[in-house]
């Protein structure tokens, strides 16, 4: 595991929470597949300070630009939906950008504008996310006070839209954006799903699998 030294500096924090999670009625299950997205997201994402659980079912990490840590929050809901006998597991994020230190090292402590800033981010979420017409959002982005970094309108207008299309995805479909995340053919999901590979290509095209992808792929090289 990296250092978490490796955060000092002008970072993308990323907080995140498991919706209604209180009312799960297995949590340890929940945990276990939590932490075992976690690990999958640190091999293939490669953040700069790894992703974690911290309390209760709220986890944290930090990546080098914005775009790596928005990539992260569509990677990872999308990868808990799981296999079809198993539901999807609902995350809301908040992504900041900003300046990050360490206050201690033992137990390791930290703290920063960067830290803040997601802090707001996710905090704006939760109220949002009430609004009628607005139940799907689950991402936001803050940047710090004078820390520059990308423009938060747009990316909270393309962060509306993209969560918009995530959110009225059906556990199928989710499962399938989800594998192609993670690079797997549609014959293979097609297999997967017990279906036949056309029926996979229709979803693609009809649910906006496609459209989904290449908005993550613009928002990734944001710096």
């Amino acid at each position: 595991m990296a250092d978490l030294k490796q955060a000092d500096g002008v970072v993308a924090t990323l907080i995140g929470d498991v919706v209604g999670s209180r009312t799960t009625p297995q949590r340890d299950e929940l945990h276990r597949r939590l932490q075992e997205a976690l690990e999958a997201a640190d091999r293939q994402l490669r953040p700069r300070v790894p992703l974690r659980i911290t309390v209760g079912d709220e986890l944290q990490g930090c990546f080098d630009t914005v775009g790596q840590a928005l990539h992260a929050t569509l990677w990872l809901p999308c990868v808990l939906a799981g296999t079809p006998d198993v539901g999807p597991v609902g995350l809301r994020f908040g992504v900041g950008w900003g300046r990050v230190g360490v206050l201690q090292e033992s137990p390791r402590i930290e703290d920063g504008p960067g830290w803040w800033a997601a802090r707001d981010a996710i905090d704006a979420v939760k109220a949002v996310a009430r609004r009628p017409g607005q139940h799907h959002l689950r991402t936001s982005y803050r940047p710090a006070d004078g820390a520059g970094g990308p423009d938060p309108a747009a990316v909270e207008a393309a962060l509306l839209c993209r969560d918009q299309v995530v959110g009225s995805l059906s556990t199928r479909s989710l499962r399938l954006l989800g594998g192609l995340l993670l690079g797997r053919t549609q014959v293979e999901l097609a297999e997967q799903e017990g279906v036949s590979a056309s029926a996979v290509s229709q979803r693609v095209r009809h649910d906006g699998l496609a459209v989904v992808l290449r908005a993550d792929e613009l928002l990734r090289s944001v710096r």
